[in-house]
């Protein structure tokens, strides 16, 4: 929890400005020149203590009585160190500066304080958008996989989820390629108990991808994925400082084709990692990554537990 002073009953937006309490000889001239509060004698120890007795945090509608003036009346306003308005109960509005020690509440001399307000810490927001949990520790790893086909796959789902797997406890990893994949399924075994969620990349009707998952049918499996040729093209080009990705021709190598376009003389890796660096969160990735990746995880942590 994090605490903040505020001034209930200053305007809105309005910052309280704090004025320094007066000093010790200013209460001594006000009793000896106006004769304003007890004998000095019968106050000694409440000067000592800057004469109030206690402290008070107001409330509109709570009751005091300005002593020098002995005016009672209900608080109609606060500002800490600024002003305080008692109304009278004819209806007058009474301003005076809430000098600490000035004001009775229930027969004490009091100093007036703003309450303090407990605020509750916004939740901690995860790269993909989660409410990060307040249970970080350690969890132990489930049987159950996430796989996808390459490095760059598994670094960019690790920035933008790897809070989230970590407190799932998933373990991703990289297939370097997915031709073989349906015998590595039946190697895994999945089970209810160990499910295995499949990222592949260029997903879609008549490609390759395509025809390696419809291969694969089984209810502990899940394979998703994406329409892009490359996970780059699943950043939004936004973030990486650039109008769009290059159209690269069919037989021509995809990333050394788009490095070509773009006049870069890195090497893909090199680049690579500019890429990756720029994407801070789930808003610099497209919506059909973010959405194959949710069901992913939500597929696998859903395996029934061994406990």
């Amino acid at each position: 929890m994090m605490f903040r002073a505020t001034s209930p009953c200053s305007e809105p937006g309005g910052a309280p400005h704090i004025r320094p309490w007066p000093t010790l000889g200013f209460y001594a001239r006000l009793v000896k020149d106006d004769g304003i509060l007890e004998s000095l004698d019968d106050m000694h120890d409440q000067r000592r203590k800057g004469l109030a007795r206690r402290e008070l945090f107001v409330s509109l509608g709570a009751t005091l009585t300005h002593t020098p003036s002995n005016i009672s009346g209900t608080v109609v306003s606060f500002l800490e160190g600024v002003d305080i308005v008692l109304r009278d109960p004819l209806g007058g509005e009474h301003t005076f500066v809430p000098t600490p020690g000035l004001f009775r509440h229930n027969g004490d001399l009091v100093a007036l304080r703003g309450k303090i307000e407990t605020v509750a810490a916004a939740p901690a927001i995860t790269a993909s958008g989660s409410v990060a949990a307040s249970d970080t520790s350690a969890k132990v790893a489930r049987p159950s996989r996430i796989w996808v086909e390459g490095i760059h796959d598994a670094e960019l789902v690790e920035r933008v989820w790897g809070d989230d797997l970590r407190y799932e406890g998933i373990v991703v990893e990289q297939l370097e390629g997915a031709d073989d994949l349906a015998r590595r399924v039946r190697d895994f075994g999945p089970t209810d108990h160990a499910r295995l969620g499949i990222l592949l990349d260029h997903l879609v009707a008549g490609s390759k991808e395509s025809r390696i998952a419809a291969e694969i049918d089984d209810p502990n499996v899940l394979i998703v994925g994406h329409p892009y040729v490359d996970v780059w093209q699943a950043i939004r080009p936004a973030a990486v400082g650039i109008s769009s990705w290059p159209v690269v021709p069919k037989g021509q190598p995809w990333k050394e084709g788009v490095l070509d376009a773009l006049g870069v003389a890195d090497h893909p890796a090199q680049f690579w990692k500019r890429i990756l660096g720029a994407v801070n969160d789930w808003n610099d990735v497209e919506t059909p990554l973010v959405t194959a990746v949710e069901q992913m995880i939500d597929f696998v942590a859903g395996a029934v537990s061994d406990s």
